[in-house]
């Protein structure tokens, strides 16, 4: 494997990413590993990634699988989209989520470039 440049563009799912410096790469992976530093959020994103990518989850099909309260579900869920793991999508008085397309190229790419090459 070569060494990614901090010039160089990440790659996710084929689209490129704004070239990022090596503090900038470090910086985001903090925040993704931040994201998924729970039991519970590695198990949100697990549900999530086994998901078709047009099958949106609600919050409720969420709380339903995990052996959480509903307001417990509701803070990790938020945590994993700020730290950029997820995105949300209002339907009606539901919310729907999906893993942000390409999140694990991109946490593996950041992951080679902060940690094994840097």
């Amino acid at each position: 494997m070569k060494k990614l440049e901090s010039s160089k563009y990440f790659q996710a799912k084929g689209k490129k990413i704004k070239p990022m410096s090596k503090d900038e790469c470090k910086e985001r992976f903090s925040q993704l590993s931040k994201g998924i530093a729970h039991p519970a959020r590695i198990e949100i994103v697990r549900m999530l990634a086994q998901k078709p990518p047009d099958c949106r989850c609600m919050c409720g099909k969420i709380v339903e699988a995990l052996p959480l309260a509903q307001s417990s579900v509701s803070q990790h869920l938020k945590i994993l989209k700020e730290t950029g793991w997820i995105t949300a999508e209002p339907k009606g008085t539901s919310t729907c989520y999906c893993l942000v397309d390409g999140i694990f190229d991109s946490f593996k790419n950041l992951m080679d470039e902060v940690i094994i090459y840097n």
